[in-house]
């Protein structure tokens, strides 16, 4: 039997051996395509993360995209490709996004284009069913990217009023003298101003994103991932503003100095663990609303 079958075990053998090596070639390909359109782009957009502090995350982001495949390898492995030829056609979409992009000296589009371009590729090389595997973390890459100024803007002006109202209500709540300016929280012996960085931008993004990681993890329910992704926003705009506020009590109590230095940058991270504490609380009360067990088992 197995004299018999050696034949067409050289033959599987040998088509095995040519589509990796045709993989490989491919790979190889598009691997210095992306190095070529998205290197600077790239290297632009570490840089981005490093100094710009509403982005830090960016750097754990394309390290849990990178673990979720590793966790669905097996997963991924049992998918035959049947590659698609429609994945040039998205390929040069991307191409053209970048195109545009780059005339625009528009950043997201650049950036976002590199995404679709991998996207693409993976459609091209693999096919559909391929593509829809990946997609979780494909777009969770998405969030390493800073978004546009101009809806950046938008969001921060909001959030610097909420937490400046919110902060001056409580303030007033406990007795301290103050008086509100727009985004100015004026004191007896000191004037805070919530700028762009206290706006709760920073805390917001990264919340958002470690949501979204922490709900995949050790959430099956959907509903419920949605809910905690949602959540955050509440929970940013209020702990934002209880960071103002002990801001505003210390320095009216102790002085200027306790709103400057490393007492500001203590206490941020002081209320972002607090916030991280909250989703988790959340969570845990979520999971204990009658029905919601029974709907893990179809999230």
């Amino acid at each position: 039997m197995s004299v018999e079958n050696s034949p067409a075990q050289a033959i599987l053998t040998r088509e095995r051996e040519h589509s990796r090596v045709s993989w490989t070639v491919w790979i190889s390909i598009f691997a210095a395509l992306l190095l070529v359109l998205y290197g600077p782009i790239l290297k632009a957009l570490v840089l981005d993360w490093w100094r710009d502090p509403n982005y830090g995350h960016g750097f754990l982001v394309p390290v849990f995209s990178a673990f979720v495949l590793w966790r669905e390898r097996e997963r991924l492995a049992l998918i035959i490709p049947k590659p698609s030829n429609f994945g040039i056609v998205v390929m040069l979409g991307a191409m053209a996004l970048l195109v545009v992009g780059s005339l625009g000296a528009e950043l997201f589009s650049t950036r976002f284009s590199f995404l679709v371009m991998i996207g693409g590729i993976v459609l091209f090389l693999a096919g559909w069913r391929m593509l829809r595997a990946v997609l979780f973390p494909l777009g969770f890459l998405v969030l390493m990217i800073p978004i546009p100024v101009l809806i950046y803007n938008q969001i921060t002006f909001p959030l610097q009023l909420i937490a400046s109202r919110f902060a001056t209500f409580w303030l007033q709540l406990i007795n301290v003298p103050v008086l509100r300016e727009g985004n100015l929280i004026i004191l007896p012996n000191y004037t805070l101003e919530v700028v762009d960085a206290c706006s709760g931008i920073r805390s917001l993004m990264t919340l958002i994103t470690l949501a979204i990681a922490y709900g995949y993890l050790v959430e099956n329910n959907r509903w419920l991932r949605w809910v905690l992704i949602l959540l955050m926003i509440p929970i940013a705009i209020v702990s934002n503003s209880i960071r103002i506020l002990g801001a505003g009590v210390l320095t009216y109590h102790f002085g200027p100095r306790m709103a400057e230095g490393f007492f500001h940058e203590f206490s941020g991270w002081v209320i972002f663990v607090a916030a991280l504490l909250l989703m988790f609380a959340c969570h845990w009360l979520l999971r204990r609303i009658p029905g919601v067990q029974k709907g893990k088992a179809n999230g």
